[in-house]
């Protein structure tokens, strides 16, 4: 870390790009998923080694249900593992883990290995590290405003939504990341995406390694944050132009 740097807060990504990555070592797509959660250790281990304070992960969409049932099949057997073999490396390592979304189409096995995970790493005060499956920004505001409804809200603020929404313990992400060369936010962290800063690499998910993460950093410090403000507006430490 250069002197006088200080780590985004809070890093997102979207790992895509590990069919492809099978792809074109002619391997089955189940081969590119299983690299690719080598690829999120190394990640993982580098954020907590830079002192960024929250790593949140797209793991499955819920659109991902659409895949074909062989590969959804695969991606819940490889997170029922994930949990099974990581949590404890996780807790050692002052890490806290929570997972965002909807849960309902997990199984009873699945659900149970979440809250456990989330039980015991709830008082690690490290790197949160949050997985998103089974979720979907619009879901998540629209399951927020139903919250909302259903307390007998009528007029609803943005505060108001932000504090129901699923990710109310994180601050709104600085960077976010999308690996595999598409551009777009595909229905991640819509609200929470707002203002941070876009980075998009042609790697894939399974080669993105801790100097590519380096690399997005040393992007995203090269960037002025303004928040619709100029310059002069900001609080000193959102200046990007600062020694």
């Amino acid at each position: 870390m250069p002197e006088g740097r200080e780590p985004p807060r809070h890093v997102a990504i979207i790992m895509d790009g590990n069919g492809r990555w099978a792809k074109k070592r002619f391997l089955p797509r189940v081969a590119g998923h299983k690299r690719g959660l080598d690829a999120v250790r190394e990640v993982v281990k580098a954020c907590k080694d830079m002192g960024v304070g929250y790593l949140t992960l797209f793991a499955f969409s819920t659109e991902n249900w659409r895949r074909p049932q062989e590969e959804v099949t695969f991606l819940m057997d490889l997170f029922l593992r994930a949990l099974e073999h990581e949590v404890a490396k996780l807790h050692n390592n002052n890490i806290r883990l929570k997972v965002l979304g909807s849960r309902e189409r997990f199984s009873a096995e699945l659900s149970e290995r979440i809250a456990r995970a989330e039980a015991k790493t709830a008082d690690n005060d490290g790197l949160v590290l949050t997985i998103a499956a089974d979720y979907g920004g619009r879901w998540d505001i629209v399951h927020a405003v139903n919250k909302l409804i259903a307390s007998g809200e009528r007029e609803i603020t943005e505060a108001m939504l932000g504090e129901h929404l699923g990710m109310e313990w994180a601050p709104e992400p600085d960077l976010f990341i999308r690996t595999g060369g598409e551009q777009r936010i595909s229905n991640f962290l819509l609200w929470q995406l707002a203002y941070s800063e876009l980075y998009f690499t042609d790697l894939l998910w399974p080669d993105f390694d801790r100097a590519a993460l380096e690399q997005a950093i040393t992007s995203y410090w090269q960037r002025e944050r303004r928040f619709g403000r100029t310059s002069e507006q900001l609080p000193e430490h959102l200046r990007r132009d600062k020694p």
